[in-house]
């Protein structure tokens, strides 16, 4: 919700007599007005007790005033004093930024498990050359599907060096990231972990693209002293005034959208493995971009263009496969009962808009040329489509059971999570206990809260480079 409420939100006494003349006109009561405008029977007596409602209520109720034969939408909008004024890009809501819900996401669903186990399936299928296995994880978050993936990689290769990229833009994930990998180096002690805020298009090379950037870049190189996971711990939380300074996010004026302030780049190692991962060590401008598997876990809004998709995220990732190597990419699919959910108080949405084929082909056509040099794996649902679910206690669902307050919650934030709901209608949708008896109807109906996700492959063929 905005801090600027009398700039974000409509008048509500103008709206409160088209409302009236409506329910004059229509003969119906105020009550049977908001149930079947807006879903709340409330509506009215909120407004007169001085509630206020955002914009997109405003719309809803003028457009089902314009349905029964009353005056156009636009004509109600321009009766109305006090519109609210545009949000600039600087206020527009920024899905991965959202630090509650996605913490609450990631702790009470089972998707970056499930991620993990999908991308270690992947893995398996590459040919890896010396000197290292090298992965790339695109929007690592807060590094429990990379965490997960890692150990899985170690119990197949418990012998070879590990070159491992993280792309992350939020400190605080970098945080919650490196706190996951004291054990990580004490298991696996011939590991290279790069860290880095560059955009997609950037991070597997390391270098930014343009020359301003590239002169501004922080570049750290961390030699971990020890042998100990404890050791490890206390070094890498040492890292955190470095975190502070170099990982500082400002807000695009255009779009609205986070950017690093400096170009940074982490590298970190064990001291005692400093000779023997020599070859595999990034430099800076030197990086290689060749790599084994990468692993692209909702790198993009659902709502973003085909072509910003396409062309700014995953065509450049591409790129940087190596012969043999294979890109996996996720992202939310629908057709579930989170789904359901969202509908349920939001009857039009339709967050996703683009599949994996569709995708995949803006990808090949982005690639032009070049493209005959990857296999764009066409995959049937049974093969692309996976679910992951909420965790619940089976005696709370169980009929006749009262189900608590911290599951209901729980399912409807990783619902609108999922869906990316933006603030204005989700704190307008729960300024009532509609949504809650939504989310205790769907849980109900399903047994629980599940989701899907959608994958899908491309891999690099062999012999052919760029």
């Amino acid at each position: 919700m905005s801090d600027t409420p009398d700039e974000d939100m409509t008048d509500a006494e103008a709206l409160l007599a088209q409302i009236y003349e409506a329910c004059r006109r229509l003969g119906i009561a105020q009550t049977t007005f908001g149930r079947q405008a807006v879903n709340d029977g409330k509506l009215v007596s909120r407004l007169q007790q001085g509630g206020r409602v955002t914009l997109q209520t405003v719309n809803r109720v003028h457009q089902y005033i314009a349905s029964l034969g009353g005056p156009s939408a636009r004509t109600l909008r321009s009766a109305i004093v006090g519109l609210p004024k545009q949000r600039g890009p600087e206020h527009n809501f920024r899905f991965y930024d959202n630090r509650q819900k996605y913490l609450m996401f990631v702790n009470t669903t089972s998707e970056k498990q499930m991620i993990a186990d999908r991308a270690l399936e992947e893995l398996s299928l590459t040919q890896p050359e010396p000197p290292a296995i090298r992965l790339f994880d695109g929007g690592a978050g807060d590094g429990t599907a990379l965490a997960r993936l890692l150990r899985g990689a170690h119990r197949r290769h418990p012998w070879l060096p590990f070159y491992v990229a993280a792309k992350e833009i939020s400190m605080e994930n970098v945080r919650l990231m490196l706190e996951k990998m004291p054990d990580r180096f004490q298991e696996h002690p011939a590991t290279v972990l790069v860290v880095t805020n560059l955009n997609y298009p950037d991070a597997p090379w390391l270098k930014p693209s343009s020359p301003v950037r590239a002169s501004t870049m922080a570049w750290h190189e961390v030699a971990l002293e020890g042998t100990t996971a404890g050791a490890f711990e206390e070094a890498i939380a040492g890292l955190q005034p470095m975190l502070d300074l170099d990982w500082q996010v400002e807000v695009n004026p255009e779009t609205g959208h986070p950017v690093p302030k400096t170009p940074a780049v982490l590298v970190i190692y064990r001291q005692d493995q400093k000779f023997v991962l020599d070859s595999i060590i990034p430099r800076r401008g030197l990086a290689r971009a060749d790599f084994d598997f990468i692993l692209l876990s909702h790198p993009y809004r659902a709502r973003a263009p085909l072509d910003f998709k396409a062309g700014s995220i995953v065509a450049p990732v591409v790129r940087a496969l190596r012969p043999n190597g294979r890109l996996m990419g996720v992202h939310a699919h629908g057709h579930d009962a989170g789904m359901e959910l969202i509908r349920e108080v939001w009857p039009d949405a339709n967050p996703f808009v683009t599949n994996r084929d569709a995708l995949l082909d803006a990808v090949r056509a982005e690639l032009g040329g070049a493209a005959g040099h990857f296999v764009f794996h066409r995959t049937k649902d049974e093969d692309a489509l996976f679910r992951y679910h909420t965790r619940t206690l089976a005696t709370e669902i169980a009929p006749g059971a009262e189900i608590g307050s911290s599951t209901l919650l729980a399912a409807w934030n990783a619902a609108n999570y999922v869906a990316q709901v933006e603030d204005a209608p989700l704190a307008e949708a729960m300024s009532q206990d509609l949504y809650l008896d939504a989310t205790r109807r769907v849980l109900r109906q399903h047994g629980g809260m599940w989701f899907t996700n959608e994958a899908y492959i491309v891999s690099r063929k062999a012999g052919l480079g760029l």
